[in-house]
């Protein structure tokens, strides 16, 4: 199962990726979550803390590594466009509740300069991952999908697109399911989190096709909760659980 997961910020994605690596830990897969999100707080979800986050450097952080496998000279004006990184994510994952987190971080390209390497590593990483024919593969990515190549993108099982019940989020959506068209892709799915009544439920589902809907998640103080104390949402709310469990249940069978 290779799942990439995307939304605006603030609407749950985090939540949703942390939860369905936790569950599919939980049936004994080999989990391997991947933080692309320039916000890299997977790690607290997942149930690291604080200190144990802040501990981590983020793949594009280690310039050592990158010059290493891209072969990168001083300047960036010379570096390998497929540099081997198949040992990566094993090597430089961190194991948490079962599951491996391996956070990939974001490029600064502002004042910095040439940033090329940085980003072929990332990319070729992700090209990797997909090739873990074994695992379960669930990408925290940002709103976009630039990271994505069209080979990446064309394995992945699901996109799926966190949403909350507002035009700005549907039109995140729209944005995705654009993106990933122009990658060749249309399997792009949506998770409605923050749900509150009826009416936020008729709202998505008259912006939604049918078979593009995944589930609802309703809003829940201890979900929000668990986000303010650095606790996992797995750990904390039994009601959100089981509404992800579903959602999980639905993406499986389409598998």
């Amino acid at each position: 199962m290779k799942l990439a997961i995307t939304g605006k910020g603030g609407v749950g994605k985090t939540t949703l990726a942390s939860t369905l690596a936790r569950l599919y830990a939980d049936e004994g897969h080999t989990v391997l979550a991947a933080d692309v999100d320039p916000d890299a707080n997977l790690g607290l979800a997942l149930g690291l803390s604080e200190e144990e986050v802040n501990s981590i450097i983020p793949i594009s952080k280690m310039r050592e590594l990158v010059v290493e496998r891209t072969g990168a000279n001083e300047l960036n004006t010379f570096y390998k466009l497929n540099p081997q990184v198949s040992d990566i994510p094993d090597k430089y994952s961190r194991d948490v509740n079962g599951v491996k987190l391996l956070v990939m971080g974001t490029v600064e390209t502002g004042g910095s300069g040439c940033v090329c390497p940085e980003h072929v590593v990332l990319k070729s990483i992700l090209s990797a991952l997909v090739f873990r024919k074994d695992d379960v593969v669930i990408m925290d990515m940002e709103a976009g999908l630039e990271h994505l190549g069209r080979g990446t993108a064309s394995m992945m099982d699901e996109f799926i697109v966190v949403v909350e019940p507002g035009a700005r989020s549907i039109q995140t959506y729209e944005k995705v399911k654009q993106l990933a068209a122009d990658l060749g892709i249309y399997k792009v799915s949506v998770v409605a989190n923050k749900i509150r009544s009826e009416s936020d439920e008729e709202f998505i589902r008259e912006r939604i096709p049918e078979d593009a809907l995944l589930g609802f998640i309703h809003f829940n103080e201890e979900v929000i909760d668990a986000d303010r104390n650095g606790l996992s949402p797995y750990d904390v709310s039994a009601g959100a659980l089981e509404e992800i469990r579903r959602i999980k249940e639905k993406i499986d069978s389409r598998s």
